[in-house]
């Protein structure tokens, strides 16, 4: 499909699931809304799969993966083989990611949308997870010039749509987005800072935990990567072509994945949601269909949260990216799919409803 095609066909949420979610909420056997957010959680799935009888069960994590030539500038703590060593982590299970997914059963799978080290799945541990989408080894330094050209941001953003696409056809309901690339809160803040409108200085964080020094590199990046590039605020694909990265689009196109096929997305991080605002800018119908899994530590992810008019369902001190926040709420959103399909109402436990 082309991206017009797509962002044509997305559309809000129907009010009336909405509404009669809230009328079964309402009959549940306590206080009214005795629990809080977990009531809207519920119910916004209701909205989202268009039914009285939501369903979480079956839950993936997308990793997608992409290297950056800002790296070269010092933006990051740890050096830019990283990425591929923790790709090929992934696969054997060992990760953060793979711990708390094994807590909430969810299915992991593994994406290079662009990294520099050439993987072959056939002979690695947990090869079957990685799937090789690799658009360039790597983005463009986004300090000297453009991070990719509009036709490889939008190969990116539809190589996304597909691999949600294809998990959703083989029957997950609940899709989390993670990602792994040394460098890329850089990319991710200078799109934060573009798209929201808010200062570099508001938005760029430690990352990996840079030192003073490497902290006032990467502020000094964001802000000459904007300067030379000039992205259009307006447009989502020319900011991503400008000072984006692969996995970015790749994590926008599983956004928008999501509000086409009507599934939920959880989003987990400051990477994750530098390319739902991505998604956002292009259809602001997506929100409708957006979970934010966690509020991280990065300084911008809060603004960007915001911006798109999101609350976060975790605020845990996490900042590790890899879909683990966004994993990790998917234990409290099956939590608030079993209160609303489970708890009797008034009528059905014999209880006095309050007059």
């Amino acid at each position: 499909m082309k991206l017009e095609e797509i962002i044509t066909g997305i559309k809000p949420v129907e009010e009336k699931w909405i509404q009669k979610s809230r009328e079964r909420t309402a009959q549940l056997v306590m206080p009214t809304r005795a629990l809080g957010r977990l009531h809207d959680i519920s119910e916004q799935l209701c909205g989202i799969q268009k039914t009285l009888k939501p369903s979480v069960n079956q839950k993936a994590i997308l990793i997608l993966a992409g290297d950056h030539g800002v790296a070269d500038e010092g933006v990051s703590a740890y050096p830019q083989e990283v990425t591929g060593a923790m790709v090929q982590t992934f696969l054997r299970g060992g990760a953060g990611i793979n711990a708390i997914s094994r807590h909430v059963g969810a299915e992991v799978c593994v994406v290079d949308m662009g990294i520099i080290p050439e993987l072959d799945p056939n002979s690695l541990d947990g090869g079957d997870k990685l799937m090789v989408r690799k658009i360039a080894p790597g983005t463009a330094n986004l300090a000297k010039g453009p991070a990719m050209t509009h036709q490889d941001a939008e190969k990116s953003i539809l190589t996304g749509f597909q691999l949600a696409t294809d998990l959703f056809h083989q029957g997950i309901e609940l899709l989390g987005t993670g990602d792994m690339g040394i460098a890329n809160t850089t990319p991710s803040a200078a799109i934060g800072s573009v798209v929201t409108g808010i200062s570099p200085e508001n938005m760029v964080g430690r990352g990996t935990g840079v030192d003073d020094r490497g902290f006032s590199i990467k502020l000094e990046m964001v802000k000459k990567g904007i300067q030379i590039n000039q992205p259009n605020a307006l447009d989502g694909l020319d900011v991503l072509a400008k000072v984006g990265g692969f996995e970015i689009g790749g994590i926008a196109g599983c956004v928008l994945a999501a509000a086409f096929h009507s599934r939920p997305v959880v989003i987990d991080g400051f990477i994750s949601t530098a390319g739902a605002l991505i998604a956002y800018s292009l259809c602001p119908h997506v929100r409708d269909y957006i979970v934010a899994g966690h509020c991280s530590e990065e300084t911008g992810h809060r603004n960007m949260l915001k911006y798109i008019g999101i609350e976060p369902i975790l605020d845990l001190g996490m900042r590790l990216g890899e879909g683990t926040g966004g994993a990790l709420a998917m234990s409290i959103m099956e939590g608030a799919v079993r209160v609303f399909n489970e708890v009797l109402t008034f009528e059905e436990a014999g209880v006095a409803d309050k007059e």
